[in-house]
């Protein structure tokens, strides 16, 4: 199954409902390069009143249902599609992250059919699952890890203009 369709969607959605937010968890590793999957998407988002009317506001955009699973011990929202099978998790806090100004300002920008999705860097994936310590997450910690090594161990070269001839 091709995600990205789901996944332009969602983006288009948060961008038609001004929802700033940053990938994080899986989607985000493997977007970053990481060989591994997932069901859903998890964002991190600034917790305010106003965002969460925004959360509620995408939900609609979406044609799905907003859930309080962990109600109160947590400020998690679910939006939930079904019919689609579309799960996205909206979190003013994650483990291992200090704060959502930190996180945004090391995302990467990715455009996706001309909206902007912000992914969380992968070291920031991998501190946050390291600080969870969930067994899930220490699963693919050696994969997301191996994948951070490789991507430093490749020499980003400056673009190369034209070459003119006789210089």
């Amino acid at each position: 199954m091709d995600a990205r369709p789901i996944l332009e969607q969602i983006v288009r959605g948060l961008s038609e409902c001004r929802l700033d937010a940053v990938l994080v968890g899986n989607a985000a590793a493997a977007l970053q390069g990481a060989p591994v999957t997932t069901l859903d998407f998890d964002f991190m988002y600034r917790e305010s009143r106003t965002n969460v009317t925004k959360i509620k506001g995408f939900a609609r955009w979406m044609d799905a249902v907003v859930f309080k699973p962990y109600y109160p011990a947590s400020h998690l929202y679910r939006v939930v599609n079904e019919d689609r099978g579309i799960q996205v998790d909206f979190m003013p806090r994650i483990d291992g992250v200090r704060s959502y100004r930190g996180l945004r300002s090391r995302a990467a920008a990715l455009d996706f059919s001309g909206y902007t999705l912000l992914v969380a860097s992968l070291a920031d994936v991998i501190a946050s699952k390291k600080a969870a310590g969930r067994s899930r997450d220490r699963a693919v910690l050696g994969i997301l890890m191996e994948t951070l090594r490789e991507k430093k161990s490749i020499p980003i070269r400056p673009p190369q203009g034209p070459r003119q001839e006789g210089k």
